[in-house]
């Protein structure tokens, strides 16, 4: 009888992978990625990738190091798969490939290539200022200090990084000629050709202290929100001989298909920035000037504190506009005198609630953060997913999947990439530290947030022509207006708090 439960309880598993998990996708028709999150429910969720790099997201960071590769000069004697799985060109990349210049040790699996077609010579998944460029190479490692391989990390927080290349037609690249010349052997799905180890670096720009570095997701699905992603400043060239070898020669279909389909536009469009900032290790030109450098680790993670333990009534009256994209950290470059008294007081009121804790706060801080994903747990997507789809279909609501997963991740992941600068602090996260907290204070400040989320559909048309809302409902970092004209209030969801001091 036991034996029959869990072989039950094994197949229950197996056709819910099935059910979420399908086979079948592609970039357009039916199965396109407007209706992959039907299959794949977090294509629909938080923190996806790709992003159009614009100004405005862009935040200086003078402690991001360069990038630094090891092993990727691989001798002819070491045999790499080069592949077409459907979906891209892949090359298999062995283990002794590695980033050292990351927090965690993360070792190469594969690179794989998107690019658009003859007739439309732009298919690379990022952008830059609204800029497609022709193609784009994402090398893909997995964090070996914390998983064993690839498979066990995609779906955790902090499982993947991605060297992103950006790539231009241009002149011709002998390194991209290493694999290119055996592209016929692969030239239907599932094909696979062995070919000699060749030197990966060169396929890297020069320069690799130059990038853009983001907290973000898969670009194909299961399209997990695991991914580190560094995307270089500055792009590579291919021939047009070698695009077109790219965006003519393959298909995506099988060679017994009767019908063959193309491959090629095969790259996923941008996606909402979900209250990120794009941090960037340069600070000249290129629309960077009057960018403030990003607020330090320190003063966030206080910042966090004061939201778990704080005094909440003090925090609404004073200090809570500068926890907000509105506040203190989008201000422009002419301003930083403003900005460096502002960050001075809200330290000094930092330092008196979180130096000095009573031994139960700081416990409580401890629990809290431990319970919001904030510590070096990371988040594993799949047991979120189907623990999710399980409480979802007792109450027979499977249709909300896509919304009820974001609702549940997006607190985490906006918190955890606020704590590494890679984040404003969004309302939802704000409101989901709120509900750990059982005052009074706590509940009026998020009966506030409600209201003033209830509240944003009426903000003035001109205000809401100039300030577009993100999918969550909270306002773009860079977006938001200084000074709005609804009540005098330094955000236009702050109301007045109703206890009194």
């Amino acid at each position: 009888m036991h034996f029959l439960s869990f072989t039950l309880i094994l197949l229950l598993q197996m056709t819910l992978q099935t059910e979420l998990h399908g086979a079948k996708w592609t970039y357009n028709g039916p199965e396109g990625e407007h209706h992959w999150s039907k299959r794949y429910p977090y294509c629909g969720g938080a923190f996806q990738s790709p992003i159009d790099m614009k100004s405005e997201l862009l935040r200086f960071d003078p402690t991001l190091r360069p990038i630094e590769v090891q092993n990727y000069n691989l001798s002819p004697n070491e045999q790499l798969t080069l592949g077409n799985n459907g979906h891209s060109v892949q090359i298999s990349l062995p283990s002794k490939m590695y980033i050292s210049s990351l927090p965690h040790r993360y070792t190469a699996a594969q690179l794989h290539f998107h690019w658009g077609s003859s007739s439309r010579p732009a298919g690379s998944e990022h952008m830059v200022n609204s800029k497609q460029y022709a193609a784009e190479m994402h090398v893909v490692h997995f964090n070996s200090d914390k998983y064993p391989n690839m498979s066990v990390a995609i779906d955790k927080s902090d499982g993947l990084a991605v060297l992103g290349v950006l790539i231009e037609v241009g002149e011709f690249n002998p390194a991209f000629e290493q694999f290119l010349k055996f592209i016929n052997g692969i030239k239907y799905r599932d094909q696979r050709v062995q070919v000699p180890g060749f030197n990966i670096r060169p396929l890297l720009p020069a320069r690799l202290d130059e990038y853009y570095r983001y907290d973000g997701s898969l670009t194909t699905p299961p399209c997990y929100p695991s991914v580190l992603w560094t995307l270089f400043r500055n792009h590579v060239t291919i021939s047009r001989k070698q695009f077109l070898a790219l965006a003519t020669a393959l298909y995506s279909s099988r060679a017994q298909d009767s019908d063959p389909v193309p491959l090629n536009g095969n790259y996923r469009k941008p996606q909402l920035a979900d209250s990120r900032v794009v941090l960037v290790s340069f600070n000249e030109g290129r629309g960077l000037h009057g960018t403030l450098t990003v607020t330090s680790p320190l003063r966030r993670k206080r910042i966090i504190q004061q939201l778990l333990v704080g005094d909440l009534a003090d925090l609404a009256d004073e200090g809570l506009s500068q926890l907000l994209p509105s506040g203190s950290e989008t201000l422009h470059a002419g301003k930083k005198k403003d900005l460096k008294d502002q960050q001075s007081e809200t330290l000094a009121k930092s330092k008196q609630q979180t130096l000095y804790p009573s031994s139960w706060k700081k416990s409580q801080t401890d629990r809290s953060v431990g319970k919001l994903g904030l510590a070096e747990d990371a988040l594993c997507y799949s047991s979120l997913e189907q623990r999710v789809f399980q409480q979802l279909k007792l109450s027979h609501t499977e249709n909300k999947l896509v919304q009820a997963l974001r609702d549940e991740v997006f607190p985490e992941l906006n918190l955890k990439s606020y704590l590494d600068c890679r984040s404003e602090l969004s309302l939802p996260a704000i409101r989901h530290i709120l509900r750990g907290r059982p005052t009074d204070e706590a509940f009026e400040l998020d009966r506030s947030l409600t209201k003033a989320l209830m509240n944003q559909r009426r903000i003035s048309p001109a205000i809401k022509q100039s300030v577009p809302m993100t999918k969550d409902g909270s306002l773009p970092p860079a977006t938001v207006p200084r000074k709005p004209h609804s009540q005098g209030y330094p955000h236009p969801w702050l109301l007045p708090m109703e206890w009194e001091d």
